[in-house]
C-alpha cells in the first residue's frame, strides 16, 4: 500500500511539474524550456493569430525573355519560396501568385518586413563548386535540367536513371576547364558539388577518362544511384535555381492578426471549455475511471504543449484544431477501455482482473484507429503545404501522445486505485440491476 501511494503521488507530481512548465517555463541549470505563451522562444504562432510580414515580389523580365514560359516559371518561383520557408520552419507561411508576374509571401511572427526579406531571400542561389569551394558556375549558366532513363553511354550495359544538364554557350568553356581539373584531382577530390543555398544537392565525381579534354559539348549527364523520383527532384531543383529572371520587392508591410487580436485567447478559451466539459462527462458517466482519465488528459495536454514549444512548431488555427481533435481521440480511447472494463466487472471479475482484461481487449481497436489517423497525418504532412502541414504536425504528435497516455498513464493510475482497495463496482460506472446484482 505504501509503495502504491508513493508511486501515485510521484505521477501526480510529474503531471503538476509538466503543467507548470507548459504555463510558466522551466530554467534549471542547462535545462531551459520556454513557456508555451512566450512569443520569442515558445510556440510560434501563425499569421492568422499574431500577424507578421507581407512581401510582394515582382519578376524583372529581360527584353529577350519568352513570355510564353512566364506561367510555368512563376509556378517554379512559388514552389521554390514555399520550400525555402518550410525548410526554415515557417510551415504556416503562405505563398500566393498575384497577377501574371508577382508573388506575395506572408510570414508569421516576423513583424519587421526587412527582416523577413533577409530570412527569405529573393531567389534560390544555385552554384556548381569544385572540391576547394570555388564557384565554377551559377544558375545563369544553366539552360535546363531534365531527368531520364536509359543507357547513358555506348559502353553502358544496362539502363539507369540520370539527370541531363544543358549549359549556355557562355558556360561551356568554364565547365570544360573545371571538369578537366576535377578529373585530374587526387585524394577523392575529383568531384563537382551542386549546391542550393550552400546545401549540397548532389556531388557527382568526374571520371578520369576526361583528364585530357574535360567534358565538352553543351550538356553533361549525371548518373549514379538515382531512382525515378530522386532524379526528377534533382532536375527540378536545378531548374528552380536557374530561373531566367530575378525577383524584386515591390511592397513590404506588417500585417495584424488576420482573425483579430483576440483570436488566440478566444481559441484557447474555447479549447479549455471543451476539455473541461469532456472531463465532466467522463466523471459523470464512468465515475472513478473518468476522474483518472481526466488526470491523464491534463498530463497529455501539458506534455503536448511542452513538445510543441521545444520543437518551435508554428501554430495557427488549423494547428489548434489538430490539438483539440487529438484530445478527442484520447477520450475516445478511454471510452473504449472503460466500456470493456465494465463488461469484465459484470462478468464477475475482480477490479484488478477487469482492469487488465479491459485494457488488453481494447488495445487492438485503439491501435487500429490511431494508426489509420497517423497515416492520414503523414499524407497531409508530406503532400500538403502551409497550414495543412501545421495541422498534420499537431495532429500526428497528439495522436502518439494520446495513445501513450491512454495505454500507460490511465492504466497505471487505475491499478493504483485497485491497490487502494477501491473495489466497489459502482465507482467504476457499473450499475446494479433490480435484483441488486451488477
Amino acid at each position: 500500500m505504501k509503495k502504491s501511494i508513493l508511486s501515485f503521488v510521484a505521477v501526480l507530481a510529474v503531471i503538476a511539474l509538466l503543467s507548470c512548465t507548459a504555463a510558466f517555463g522551466l530554467n534549471v541549470g542547462p535545462l531551459s524550456i520556454a513557456s508555451v505563451m512566450d512569443e520569442e522562444d515558445g510556440i510560434r504562432r501563425g499569421l492568422d493569430l499574431v500577424g507578421g510580414s507581407s512581401i510582394t515580389f515582382e519578376a524583372i523580365l529581360k527584353d529577350d525573355y519568352n513570355k510564353d514560359n512566364l506561367s510555368s516559371d512563376m509556378a517554379s518561383v512559388q514552389a521554390m519560396l514555399q520550400k525555402r520557408l518550410d525548410s526554415l520552419g515557417y510551415t504556416e507561411a503562405t505563398v500566393e501568385l498575384v497577377g501574371d508576374n508577382r508573388v506575395t509571401v506572408d510570414i508569421p511572427s516576423i513583424n519587421n518586413p526587412e527582416e523577413a526579406v533577409s530570412v527569405l531571400g529573393a531567389t534560390a542561389q544555385l552554384t556548381f563548386e569544385d572540391a576547394a569551394g570555388n564557384v565554377i558556375l551559377d544558375g545563369s549558366g544553366i539552360k535546363s535540367a531534365t531527368s531520364g532513363y536509359g543507357q547513358i553511354s555506348q559502353s553502358s550495359m544496362a539502363n539507369e536513371h540520370y539527370v541531363q544538364v544543358t549549359f549556355t554557350s557562355e558556360a561551356q568553356e568554364k565547365w570544360t576547364e573545371a571538369t578537366k581539373a576535377a578529373a585530374n584531382a587526387e585524394n577523392g577530390k575529383n568531384y563537382i558539388a551542386i549546391k542550393m543555398d550552400d546545401e549540397v544537392l548532389s556531388q557527382p565525381s568526374v571520371s578520369s577518362e576526361y583528364a585530357q579534354t574535360g567534358i565538352t559539348g553543351d550538356s553533361c549527364v549525371i548518373s549514379g544511384s538515382f531512382t525515378a523520383d530522386s532524379a526528377k527532384t534533382l532536375a527540378e531543383q536545378i531548374n528552380i535555381g536557374q530561373l531566367p529572371f530575378s525577383l524584386e520587392e515591390v511592397s513590404m508591410s506588417s500585417v495584424g492578426p488576420q482573425l483579430g487580436e483576440k483570436a488566440l485567447s478566444t481559441s484557447v478559451m474555447a479549447g479549455g471549455i471543451g476539455v473541461l466539459l469532456v472531463m465532466l462527462f467522463m466523471i459523470l458517466v464512468y465515475r472513478l475511471p473518468g476522474f483518472v482519465a481526466s488526470i491523464a488528459l491534463v498530463f497529455y495536454t501539458a506534455l503536448d504543449l511542452v513538445i510543441l514549444s521545444v520543437a518551435r512548431v508554428n501554430l495557427s488555427l488549423p494547428g489548434i484544431a489538430g490539438i483539440i481533435l487529438s484530445i478527442g481521440m484520447a477520450v475516445d480511447a478511454n471510452v473504449i477501455i472503460f466500456e470493456r472494463l465494465k463488461d469484465e466487472l459484470k462478468n464477475g471479475k475482480t477490479i484488478r482482473g477487469a482492469i487488465d482484461a479491459g485494457f488488453h481487449r481494447a488495445f487492438s481497436a485503439i491501435l487500429d484507429s490511431n494508426v489509420t489517423t497517423l497515416i492520414a497525418a503523414a499524407v497531409l504532412y508530406f503532400m500538403g503545404t502551409g497550414t495543412v502541414k501545421g495541422f498534420a504536425i499537431t495532429l500526428g504528435i497528439g495522436v502518439v501522445l494520446s495513445m501513450f497516455t491512454a495505454i500507460t498513464v490511465t492504466k497505471f493510475l487505475l491499478q493504483r486505485m485497485a491497490d487502494f482497495r477501491v473495489t466497489n463496482p459502482k465507482w467504476y460506472g457499473v450499475k446494479k440491476n433490480t435484483k441488486g446484482e451488477v
